[in-house]
């Protein structure tokens, strides 16, 4: 959410930065939040005077009764319980402007980053980097779902009978797979310096309006009948909300967690021939690091948090590339977001695995994340990155590792979480 004032000062950046994100029908809002904002200033300056004149009338029935003038303290004592109502009527109005105005201001898009490129939507994005060299080997890749059941390693029939499409069971040599590459990741980020945490994986409605648009949440999360709670999408939404309505010393910052939860997604609409299988699905596993700093860190931190991502791939064997979302395909609170892709040798092309992103101060504004400073508080920026996300990387892992004869190599890395197993072989 943007600041207010930002807003009021600078209406034709806001409305240049929806343009650029082609939501066009969002430009009205700019000049309702103007409009609203000022009539809520007036209407503040009106309940101050009324206070202001209803000390001072006070004062006088005070006099007058000492006085013993009684009939003109009456008077007065009417003209105050006059004017008490009209700060109630007052007070009622601004509660009411002010949730009118908080309606607007969530479904503004953030500022972008300058350096984000313009583009309608996410086939305009930019690749940046590429790492590794992208392998496509003389035998025939199978789709990965074949791959696993070779191993008997997945039963995704057994799950549409418990659960429905979009569900999975994991099992054997592939599900230690799963469980080994969750745990490398883990320790990957520990080594680097993150403090390793499970949080919750329930979340209120306060905490998901403050993460995230009402259109993601609409899209992503499940929500617990009966009760106040969602499921997690992601666990970046718990583990930024554990610090809602906080303030933070300067000198604890930055904090730099990575952290371990299921996930449960929508993932409503239709979806291509190759999101089968464990592409696309409605519970999964994650690592994610996320970062709590002070403004002027917040871009080194995005840049570091992208390279961990990159760095944990390439030590399994996994070429990969880095591509720039462009202003279309960012999310509303994202000032500037990357997408890691894995190489896939059987389709010939990167499909994303992760993305990081940097959110400036709207989380923080929407959850009253703030900073302690020596010139005053002010608002925390928010960083989050996917360090892993098994089952769909297991696409990737399963394809850059495959031998010819259908055994799937164990990186050296992943090695001691297997059991020393150095290859998976055909059941």
């Amino acid at each position: 959410m943007l600041d207010i004032k930002f807003l009021r000062d600078n209406p034709d950046i806001v409305k240049q930065n929806i343009k650029n994100k082609f939501q066009d029908h969002k430009l009205p809002l700019v000049d309702e939040v103007i409009q609203l904002d000022q009539e809520n200033r007036d209407n503040k300056k009106e309940v101050e005077a009324l206070r202001a004149n209803k000390n001072q009338l006070s004062k006088q029935i005070g006099g007058l009764m000492k006085d013993g003038k009684k009939e003109e303290a009456e008077k007065i004592k009417a003209e105050v319980a006059a004017g008490n109502a009209k700060i109630d009527e007052l007070t009622a109005k601004e509660r009411t402007l002010e949730e009118e105005i908080k309606k607007r201001m969530m479904v503004i898009p953030n500022i972008i980053d300058p350096s984000v490129p313009i583009g309608k939507d996410d086939s305009e994005n930019v690749e940046l980097e590429k790492f590794g060299e992208p392998v496509v080997p003389d035998f025939e890749v199978p789709y990965h779902t074949d791959i696993m059941e070779k191993f008997n390693g997945i039963d995704l029939d057994a799950a549409r009978k418990v659960a429905g499409n979009g569900f999975y069971y994991l099992m054997g040599d592939v599900a230690r797979l799963h469980s080994a590459v969750i745990a490398y990741a883990r320790d990957f980020m520990i080594d680097r310096g993150f403090t390793y945490c499970v949080p919750p994986f329930m979340i209120r409605s306060n905490v998901v309006t403050g993460v995230m648009s009402f259109d993601e949440m609409d899209a992503m999360m499940y929500k617990i009948e009966g009760e106040d709670l969602y499921l997690i999408g992601t666990s970046e939404h718990s583990m930024i909300g554990k610090f809602i309505d906080t303030h933070i010393k300067e000198d604890e910052l930055p904090y730099t967690l990575t952290s371990y939860s299921p996930c449960f997604r929508k993932e409503k609409g239709a979806h291509g021939i190759e999101e089968r299988g464990v592409y696309r699905i409605h519970q999964f596993e994650k690592q994610e690091m996320i970062v709590i700093c002070k403004p002027e860190e917040s871009m080194d931190w995005y840049n570091k948090l992208w390279k961990n991502t990159v760095d944990l791939f390439r030590s399994l064997d996994i070429p990969v590339r880095t591509l720039e979302c462009c202003s279309g395909d960012l999310a509303d609170l994202k000032v500037k977001s990357v997408d890691v892709e894995a190489w896939s040798p059987r389709q010939k092309k990167y499909f994303e695995v992760g993305s990081c992103s940097t959110l400036g101060d709207a989380q923080a504004r929407r959850l009253g994340i703030r900073i302690k400073g020596e010139n005053g508080n002010y608002f925390a920026h928010t960083l989050n990155n996917t360090v892993v996300a098994p089952p769909r990387m297991l696409i990737a892992f399963l394809e850059n590792n495959l031998n010819e004869d259908g055994s799937v190599s164990i990186p050296e890395a992943l090695r001691p979480y297997m059991g020393g197993m150095e290859k998976i072989e055909v059941k």
